[in-house]
């Protein structure tokens, strides 16, 4: 079956589950977009085909592509323009499952029937992602709830995906340098991807998030609805917004007023919360026009340990002051560098991407984020580095990039100056914490 919105209808029989067959899949997208953008020749087809084949995928390899949609720096821009388009699908409407198996789940794991459950069920989703799809429902009490439901079969398929990843991880460890550390790389990322799929550990970590921005009115974080709830279904309820494209068209007001709230949103996570949200989806905001956004998924998040919670503080408070000397050590602790063309390079980096703090009003653009990108692209060049000075990331920081990178695009998808450093003044002042504030003592 075909929606509306050009998504489509898939069998959970056709979803590729095997380590083999799903990798032999990806091989076939890496060969024919790789040519592609080798050749330059053709780059909307092999565009349409890659999405096509994640999108089928599902799981690890459609996050990948979703990513790739939004990210400034991910594509050459030869053929930006060709894949942002075709994988852009992948955001607003991965496949969908059928809804006879969507009520199954939702019967099995609710252990009673749809109609005692519910007493309205949209078997049409609103909206569908790379682990789950959204229906709409009424309770009987009279509330418009959004319901998520796992994809049947996807918990297989991420299984697969991770055990390609582990193959690959032992090649790379094999070959690679020791200071690499590929094995713990890799369990961090099982670990939160295998999060992702148990929705009661998603609907806590939504209501930690709800009680964190409660003191903030333009943030809204639907309530969870427990007693509809469970590991492969999340209930909420329901909110409505705009999209990002259409926030990016309005005034130059609201959009400062968006990217603003978007920036309170992210470091009151992580700053006060001690949480940080590292799933910055373009598809999990809605924005209103009041000037408030929705905020929606929050299965990949990451506890801030208490130590690397409180240099965070002091980084932050060195940035806004302009405290270039305690910025550097702040930075050295946390990356635990030691010197030489690593530390250099990894400084640069830490620096440019709290520029937003350092200089105020800041305008984020693509092309600030792109160089990002290729700043990060040119630290694990330092990996073969002579003075031999790479260290591996810490544990904890490696979702850090890929909450920056997404979260820096879509604020430069709002092509507008705005005040982050009093943003985030703002936030520090009402959490009223020690050391969070510019004005407290070190």
């Amino acid at each position: 079956m075909v929606y509306r919105d050009g998504s489509v209808e898939s069998d959970p029989k056709n979803l590729p589950s095997g380590r083999l067959s799903r990798l032999s899949n990806l091989a076939r997208v890496g060969l024919r977009s790789g040519a592609t953008l080798l050749l330059s020749r053709d780059a909307e087809s092999a565009a349409q085909h890659a999405a096509e084949v994640l999108g089928r995928l599902r799981g690890l390899a459609a996050k990948v592509g979703q990513m790739a949609s939004y990210i400034d720096g991910f594509l050459p821009d030869a053929q930006r323009a060709s894949y942002e388009v075709a994988l852009s699908a992948l955001r607003a409407a991965a496949p969908r499952s059928a809804p006879d198996a969507i009520v199954n789940t939702v019967e099995e794991e609710l252990g009673a029937p749809l109609d005692r459950l519910f007493a309205e069920w949209q078997r049409e989703p609103c909206a569908s992602a790379s682990i789950g799809q959204v229906h709409r429902a009424r309770l009987f009490d009279g509330r418009e709830v959004a319901v998520k439901v796992q994809h049947p079969g996807i918990d297989a398929a991420i299984d697969a995906d991770l055990g390609n990843a582990a193959m690959l991880e032992s090649l790379v460890g094999m070959f690679g340098p020791k200071a690499l550390d590929t094995r713990r790389v890799f369990l961090e990322i099982a670990q939160r991807v295998r999060e992702e799929l148990d929705y009661t550990l998603e609907a806590q970590r939504q209501s930690q998030f709800a009680r964190v921005h409660a003191c903030d009115a333009a943030i809204r974080i639907p309530a969870v609805i427990g007693e509809r709830s469970a590991r492969r279904v999340l209930t909420s309820e329901f909110v409505e917004g705009e999209s990002l494209d259409w926030a990016a068209q309005q005034a130059p007001e609201l959009r400062r007023a968006y990217a603003e709230t978007l920036w309170r949103f992210v470091f009151r996570g992580n700053l006060v919360g001690g949480l940080f949200n590292a799933d910055p989806h373009p598809g999990n905001y809605l924005f209103r026009s009041d000037g408030a956004i929705a905020f929606l998924d929050f299965g990949c998040v990451q506890p801030i340990g208490i130590e690397r919670l409180r240099a965070a503080r002091k980084l932050h408070v060195a940035a806004r002051r302009g405290d270039e000397a305690g910025f550097r050590a702040q930075s050295i602790a946390i990356l635990g560098t030691r010197g030489g063309s690593y530390e250099r390079a990894a400084l640069a980096h830490a620096r440019m991407s709290m520029e937003p703090l350092f200089t105020s009003p800041f305008h984020m653009t693509r092309a600030f984020v792109s160089q990002m990108v290729q700043n990060v692209v040119a630290l694990k060049e330092q990996l073969y580095a002579k003075d031999k000075s790479f260290v591996a990331m810490p544990p904890g920081l490696l979702f850090m990039n890929r909450l920056q990178f997404g979260f820096y695009s879509v604020l430069a998808r709002l092509d507008i100056p705005a005040c982050y450093r009093e943003a985030e003044e703002q936030l520090c002042r009402e959490a009223d914490l020690p050391g969070l504030t510019a004005d407290s003592p070190d």
